[in-house]
C-alpha cells in the first residue's frame, strides 16, 4: 500500500515510476473516482458515497439503507472499518473513530449481508490480461480479506459468476492500463456479482497463487513492468487444478491474551500459511495445523451461537455428533438443538454458576469451540470464551462458515489418508491434466 500512496510524490520529484501509471493508481485509490469509473464500465457495485460531514453521513446511510460499511478513505488493512447497523451507531463511530471532516472524508457503502466474497490476482501488460486465480473466501463478506481463509479453486461460485468475474477483471485492468499485477475483490450476494475494490499492485495472496498454479507471477509481473508482453510468456495458460489449495491467516492473539479474537473488517492477521491436498477437507486441515491449530478428530465440542446462526448450526451439530463428538451447548442453543433432534449436554455460562464454560476450558474438557459473537445488543459478553480458548490453546471458530469448513477438514482426515507430496509433485499432476489425481 505504501508505494501506491507515495508514487505521485515520487513522480513529482523526478523519479521514474515503472508499471501502472500514477493516474491509474489515483483512480483505484480514490473511492469516488473509482465509483464513477465503474459506472462508466457498467460494472455493478454497492450503493454508497464519500461524505465530508456528519449530516452527509446520516443522509447517505439513510438513503443506502442499514447495515452499511463505513471506513476512512486511503487506509491500509481495513483500519477503522466497521459495519454500522443504525443511525445512533453511525454518529458514535463518526465522532469517536475518525472525526469525519473535509480533510478526512468517510466512505459509506451498503453492506452485503451473507455474501460470498472472492478475490482475483491477475497480470496485465496494459492491453491483455491473464487471470491467475479466483480465490473463494471461506468467511462471508465483512471479514477482512487478509483474515479470511480462502480456497483455490472456488468451491461454490457458479460458472456464470466466474465468467462475469473474469470479464470484469479484464475490463478493469485494461481500463486502468495496469502493467504488472492487480488484485480485485468481488462479492456475490442474492445471485449477483458486485465489485468491492481494485488494487493495482501485488497482493499478499500472490505467493499462494504462484505456488498453487506453478507460475512465478511476481517475476513475470516485474518483466511486464519493464516492457515485456503477456505473449512473451507461453507458460501463462489455464489448467484445471486436480488438487485444492487453502490459504489460512495467522493471528498474533496468543501474544495478546486479553484481546477478543473475533474477526471483522479491520485486518488482524500477521502472516499466512497454505495447505494443499487432493480434496478441500484435507487441504483445510493442513492449513489449520500450519497456522498452529491442530483440529481434533474426537472429543467434546462446545457450541454457543447467536440466535441468527442457530438454523445454520443445526446440520453442523448433527454432523459433528454423527462423527462421534460429544456436544456441549449453552441453554438456548441446547434447547434449539433438542427441538431439532440433536442431543447436547447442557453447560452453564460464567454468570450462571459453576461448573461453567470457563471451568471446562481450564480443565481441558473441551476439544473444539464453535462460538459466534452474540453482538452489541446482548446483555452478556461472551468474549471470555474466545479469550480463554486462546490462553488454553483450544481450537475455536467464530463464524458458521469457518465451522463448516472445520467439519469438512475433520471428516476428511478421519476418512482419508493424506499422502505427503512436494509442490513439484502437485505441479506434475497439474501439467499431466490431473490424470493421476485419484491414484
Amino acid at each position: 500500500q505504501t508505494p501506491l500512496n507515495i508514487a505521485a510524490e515520487l513522480e513529482e520529484n523526478g523519479v521514474k515510476i515503472l508499471g501502472t501509471s500514477t493516474k491509474s493508481i489515483a483512480f483505484a485509490e480514490d473511492r469516488e473516482l473509482f465509483r464513477q469509473k465503474m459506472i462508466e464500465l457498467g460494472i455493478r457495485q454497492t450503493d454508497g458515497a464519500t461524505v465530508f460531514s456528519m449530516e452527509e453521513a446520516v443522509k447517505v446511510a439513510g438513503q443506502t439503507g442499514y447495515p452499511v460499511m463505513v471506513r476512512p478513505s486511503f487506509v491500509l488493512g481495513g483500519r477503522g472499518m466497521e459495519v454500522i447497523y443504525d443511525e445512533q451507531m453511525l454518529l458514535k463511530y463518526a465522532k469517536e473513530a475518525i472525526q469525519v471532516s473535509p480533510e478526512h472524508p468517510m466512505l459509506i457503502d451498503r453492506f452485503l449481508e451473507n455474501a460470498t466474497e472472492c478475490e482475483v490476482d491477475a497480470l496485465c501488460d496494459g492491453e491483455e490480461t491473464f487471470v491467475a486465480a479466483v480465490m473463494e473466501h471461506i468467511e462471508h463478506a465483512g471479514i477482512h480479506s487478509g483474515d479470511s481463509a480462502c480456497t483455490i479453486p472456488s468451491r461454490t461460485i457458479k460458472a456464470e459468476h466466474l465468467k462475469t468475474i473474469d470479464e470484469w477483471t479484464k475490463k478493469i485492468a485494461k481500463e486502468l492500463k495496469v502493467r504488472g499485477l492487480i488484485n480485485i475483490q468481488f462479492a456475490i450476494c442474492e445471485d449477483k456479482v458486485y465489485i468491492l475494490e481494485a488494487n493495482p499492485r501485488a497482493s499478499r495472496t500472490v505467493p499462494v497463487v504462484s505456488k498453487t498454479i506453478g507460475i512465478p507471477l511476481a517475476r513475470i509481473a516485474t518483466l511486464l513492468m519493464l516492457g515485456k508482453k503477456l505473449s512473451d510468456f507461453p507458460e501463462l495458460i489455464h489448467r484445471k487444478l486436480p488438487y485444492v489449495s487453502v490459504k489460512e491467516a495467522v493471528f498474533p492473539f496468543n501474544m495478546f491474551p486479553e484481546v477478543d479474537p473475533v474477526l471483522g473488517p479491520e485486518m488482524r492477521a500477521t502472516g499466512e500459511v497454505m495447505g494443499i491436498d487432493l480434496d478441500f477437507g484435507l487441504a483445510f486441515y493442513k492449513a489449520q495445523e500450519a497456522a498452529g491449530t491442530k483440529l481434533p478428530v474426537e472429543g467434546t465440542v462446545l457450541v454457543t451461537v447467536a440466535d441468527a446462526d442457530k438454523e445454520e448450526l443445526f446440520p453442523l451439530a448433527a454432523r459433528l455428533s454423527k462423527m462421534g463428538f460429544k456436544i456441549l451447548a449453552t441453554d438456548n442453543t441446547r434447547r434449539f438443538l433438542k427441538g431439532k433432534g440433536v442431543e447436547a449436554t447442557p453447560i452453564k455460562k460464567m454468570h450462571e454458576g459453576r461448573p461453567n464454560i470457563a471451568d471446562a476450558i481450564r480443565n481441558k474438557e473441551i476439544s473444539l469451540i464453535i462460538n459466534t459473537p452474540v453482538g452489541r445488543l446482548s446483555a452478556r459478553d461472551d468474549s471470555y470464551i474466545r479469550m480463554l480458548a486462546i490462553q488454553y490453546k483450544i481450537p475455536y471458530v467464530t463464524t458458521i462458515a469457518a465451522a463448516r469448513a472445520t467439519a469438512d477438514g475433520i471428516d476428511s482426515v478421519k476418512r482419508k489418508q493424506s499422502q505427503p507430496r512436494s509442490l513439484q509433485e502437485y505441479h506434475a499432476l497439474l501439467i499431466k491434466g490431473g490424470a493421476d489425481a485419484a491414484s
